[in-house]
């Protein structure tokens, strides 16, 4: 395959690119706690965070997206203009807050998708004549890792089945796409601006004040959508991402999915315009007191710093 030309995004590729796979690529791996190097890659971990795995982690703990953000999550920049992501805590060794020395992994049945698909490495790529994400495959061979001797044999396809990575890729799937297309559309995408990368960050994890965001009344003033789809998006968390999804590519991307309200932008116009107007006047007034104490100060001959000038004829 070394005729073909991708875009990889920095965060998905490793420093150096391996032979890329297929689904029915065949590997040798086995993992088992009484193999000799258990647990050893969780004892350096480095997991960075995509939407269904929040969700999947949070519902185990019993938290709220406040909760689980704050206590079990560092942030850091996917990608060079600033667009945030996060990665799983580690205590001060760099060990998984989730390990157990003696029986691993303590949420095991949500643990993230890197963690599933270890040690396949996922690569969301796009050839340079094409618009469209594909999904490839690379095999990570760590010196510690001894699952690669043991004497087992299967398909990537096989792997991913059994690991249960297909799910959390059907919910993941567009989000890495987003973040693709944000690096390869280059200068004609331009850097998002601070409260676009806000509204990323919160619909890609924050899934609570998410959910609040869309159920509030100032959003429904705006996006003409049926009450059936809000009914959805407040009891529904996986319905939730994919609207997130939708609502990221319309804030970064102007692709309108979100159908508004006729008079959205007109209400908008002048709702900036009445801020605009509050601002100026508090701008005049502010200047116009500064001139005000200008002139008293150089009228009385000394500093006026205190109210008790303002008090004199």
């Amino acid at each position: 395959m070394s005729d073909e030309k991708f875009d990889i995004p920095e965060e998905l590729a490793s420093a150096t690119l391996p032979t890329l796979l297929t689904a029915e690529s065949t590997i040798r791996f086995r993992c088992h706690k009484g193999i000799s190097c258990f647990n050893d890659c969780c004892r350096a971990a480095d997991i960075t965070l995509a939407p269904y795995d929040v969700l999947r982690l949070q519902r185990r703990l019993g938290m709220n997206s406040e909760q689980f953000l704050k206590n079990h999550t560092v942030p850091f920049q996917l990608e060079r203009d600033g667009v945030p992501g996060i990665k799983l805590r580690t205590d001060d060794e760099g060990a998984c807050l989730f390990l157990d020395p003696e029986n691993g992994c303590t949420v095991y049945e949500d643990r993230p998708t890197v963690c599933r698909y270890y040690p396949v490495g996922l690569l969301a790529l796009r050839r340079k004549d094409s618009n469209v994400a594909e999904q490839q495959y690379s095999l990570v061979v760590e010196e510690h890792c001894k699952g690669h001797e043991e004497d087992r044999e299967l398909t990537v396809a096989e792997y991913r089945k059994e690991q249960g990575v297909e799910e959390y890729d059907e919910f993941n799937r567009e989000w890495y796409e987003l973040i693709l297309k944000k690096r390869s559309g280059g200068p004609g995408v331009g850097k998002p601006n601070e409260m676009s990368l806000q509204l990323f960050f919160m619909a890609s994890f924050n899934f609570d004040m998410f959910r609040k965001f869309v159920l509030s009344d100032n959003f429904k003033r705006t996006y003409d959508l049926p009450q059936q789809t809000y009914d959805e998006l407040e009891q529904n968390d996986e319905a939730l991402i994919k609207f997130g999804y939708r609502f990221m590519r319309q804030v970064l991307f102007a692709e309108m999915t979100i159908p508004e309200q006729k008079d959205a932008w007109d209400r908008r116009v002048q709702e900036r315009k009445a801020v605009w107007q509050a601002r100026a006047e508090a701008e005049i007034a502010r200047r116009n007191a500064e001139m005000e104490k200008a002139m008293r100060e150089e009228t009385l001959g000394e500093d006026c710093n205190t109210d008790s000038c303002g008090d004199r004829d």
